[in-house]
């Protein structure tokens, strides 16, 4: 049940600090890309875990508050959750890492954008830059298969 952190965890820990953010989100066919921006403070939970807090404009107007956990569990990888202010979704994350060690997926299934009660793959690809900067992608699962970005952020340490 208790262990040491692992290479895995090490690189999560990277995450921690206090960051602002920039983005844009395709808000649908003819629409116009929208912009938002916010804050976001991570801390560590002992070496195994990390916290984030963010708050920031919405896509398509208003605030929202975001709260999002890592972590790194042996034998099954890594593991999250993400919840936010506009919704009524707890999303659970399972996560891989790239073969360069540059990004993690974390993926969750959810309700589909169309809104016709299906459910569909999404991912929240976290890519470190530097350690001043990284960048957060989010993309669905197609029917075709094929990965469509809606959401880019840039992250900046403060």
């Amino acid at each position: 049940m208790f262990g040491e952190p692992q290479k895995e965890h090490e690189w999560l820990m990277q995450l921690v600090g206090d960051w602002t953010y920039e983005g844009e989100c395709d808000m649908g066919p003819d629409q116009p890309r929208d912009h938002s921006t916010g804050r976001e403070s991570v801390e560590a939970l002992g070496p195994f875990w990390v916290i984030a807090k963010g708050e920031g404009s919405m896509p398509g107007g208003g605030q929202a508050q975001m709260r999002m956990t890592i972590g790194f569990q042996p034998g099954k990888g890594y593991v999250g959750s993400w919840i936010g202010s506009m919704m009524p979704l707890l999303w659970v994350y399972e996560g891989t890492m790239s073969e360069d060690g540059r990004s993690l997926h974390l993926a969750a299934d959810g309700p589909s954008f169309k809104d016709d009660g299906g459910i569909v793959r999404y991912e929240d690809i976290v890519t470190v830059v530097g350690p001043d900067e990284r960048l957060l992608t989010s993309r669905a699962r197609q029917e075709d298969g094929s990965w469509k970005e809606f959401l880019w952020m840039r992250y900046t340490r403060v």
